[in-house]
């Protein structure tokens, strides 16, 4: 009886395109214990299909981060390209200031001389220049530099910038040059 469960079952699995023998003592052409060995080698390949998957999830975030990266420090290299040009030239635009408070001084204002000089500022403010202003405003050491301090002649002026000696510039709204001030303490 138990031979015929035995042929019945074999016989099902035969038509159901399996040659299964669970017994290694009957005939037949595939044993249980290879297919545990095709199922093994099935789950080690979804395994390693998996961590081929999270390298290229890796990778393509990688690629994702240095492209945007790279991206920013283009343009940041555009918008301070003429850095140094612009720093030369911050000279320039002083001297161009005092020329003017002295000409207004001395009551020899010329048109032609204002208009070079607002020409020039002009330019410089097109490339990105913005001047600090710092008279009256609290010390601040990010974007000044103390030359002095002076007894602040009034309470409220008690740690602000009484008096600018040189201006400070922003080129991007980055500091380019930081403001020399008086610090009333």
């Amino acid at each position: 009886m138990e031979q015929k469960a035995t042929e019945m079952t074999e016989q099902q699995t035969e038509t159901q395109g399996f040659d299964l023998n669970s017994d290694e003592n009957i005939a037949g052409t595939q044993h249980l214990n290879e297919q545990v060995e095709e199922e093994s080698a099935v789950e080690q390949l979804k395994a390693e299909l998996e961590e081929e998957k999270k390298k290229y999830l890796y990778l393509v975030a990688e690629f994702d981060t240095f492209r945007r990266r790279s991206s920013k420090d283009r343009l940041e290299m555009m918008q301070t390209a003429g850095k140094e040009v612009i720093t030369s030239l911050l000279e320039v635009l002083d001297d161009a200031e005092r020329a003017e408070a002295e000409l207004a001084k001395n009551g020899k204002e010329d048109e032609g001389v204002k208009l070079v000089f607002h020409k020039l500022r002009s330019l410089l403010q097109g490339r990105g220049l913005k001047a600090l202003d710092a008279k009256g405003k609290e010390f601040n050491v990010d974007m000044h530099e103390a030359i002095t301090e002076i007894p602040a002649p009034s309470d409220e002026l008690k740690g602000k910038v009484i008096d600018e000696i040189e201006k400070g510039y922003l080129l991007n709204d980055k500091i380019i040059r930081f403001a020399k001030v008086v610090v009333g303490k």
